[in-house]
């Protein structure tokens, strides 16, 4: 089977470089607040993934940080997208 060529397939994950070229210079960056506990990096991936997977909010696979807990609630990447 043919390989799919790396500029067909639907980015589900940009690197640190690639998003500070391409998607942070077009993003409003807020100056009230509390700060995210996630880089916009981190976020802006898991918008990605969900757009790609198309599921629920509440579905999306979320990373777990080192107490086993959800490093982010839905929620939250739902405002940030919200804010945009």
């Amino acid at each position: 089977m043919a390989q799919p060529k790396p500029w067909q397939s639907i980015p589900t994950n940009l690197t640190s470089a690639q998003f500070k070229e391409f998607v942070l210079p077009h993003l409003p960056i807020g100056s009230r607040g509390p700060q995210p506990k996630l880089l916009l990096h981190a976020i802006f991936n898991y918008i990605l993934k969900l757009l790609y997977l198309g599921c629920q909010w509440k579905e999306l696979p979320i990373e777990t940080d080192k107490a086993g807990q959800p490093e982010i609630h839905y929620t939250r990447i739902y405002a940030s997208l919200s804010a945009l």
